[in-house]
């Protein structure tokens, strides 16, 4: 990426963990950390101070959460995209960043090269969700779901090319486009598109709702 560095916010109310987080993303020449938030509504100034590109939410904070956050984010400063980054708690909680826009679910013990790519993705418009993130909220949800909803998942995946099934179920086993490739012997610019491409047709605003369609359908491990 060239031009003008990514604006990042970090928000969580342990000083250490954004010390860490900073450090990860200033080895990034293109990432620039222009504030650091301790709690939710202090995270909403900032961003609207400093017009940031992205914004790492804690979901865990005093004053104001990270998903409350959140919402009043998209509708202040809309351009902003914003990355839950946290340990698991409750799935509700995963769902509920998910169902209210966010760009990307990281956990803390994320890699510093996930870290990185997430931040990235977000920055372009692309939403990232951790492959542990997917496991945990496919697995949590597949016993839930209904008879009915397996029979339409199998009817809006019949549509796919054998491709593209291919890639869906390596989704509904929570793979990176990285590890997805190497699985497939594609390059991982090629499985994006193919993730587009899927996502487009399945009418799925992310990768989440595509491994939650493809366990229904039967794919995926």
């Amino acid at each position: 990426m060239t031009g003008a560095p990514i604006r990042v916010v970090i928000a969580d109310d342990e000083p250490l963990i954004r010390a860490g987080i900073r450090m990860i993303l200033t080895s990034d020449r293109q990432i620039e950390v222009v504030a650091e938030a301790s709690n939710g509504r202090e995270a909403i100034e900032l961003v609207r101070a400093h017009g940031a590109d992205v914004v790492l939410l804690d979901i865990q904070m005093p004053v104001m959460d990270g998903l409350t956050a959140m919402a009043e984010l998209r509708r202040a400063v809309p351009s902003a995209r914003v990355v839950i980054l946290t340990t698991f708690g409750e799935r509700d909680n995963v769902l509920r960043a998910l169902e209210s826009g966010g760009a990307g679910f990281l956990l803390k013990d994320t890699a510093p090269a996930e870290l990185i790519g997430a931040v990235r993705a977000a920055a372009v418009g692309d939403a990232y969700l951790s492959p542990a993130a997917t496991r945990h909220v496919v697995d949590q949800l597949a016993s839930g779901r209904s008879m009915a909803r397996n029979e339409q998942a199998r009817t809006l995946v019949s549509q796919l090319s054998t491709r593209e099934l291919d890639v869906l179920s390596l989704l509904g086993e929570g793979l990176s486009n990285a590890d997805a490739g190497r699985r497939l012997h594609m390059s991982e610019a090629t499985v994006k598109t193919y993730v587009s491409r899927i996502l487009a047709k399945l009418e799925c605003e992310n990768r989440v709702q595509a491994a939650l369609l493809a366990r229904d359908a039967g794919l995926g491990g």
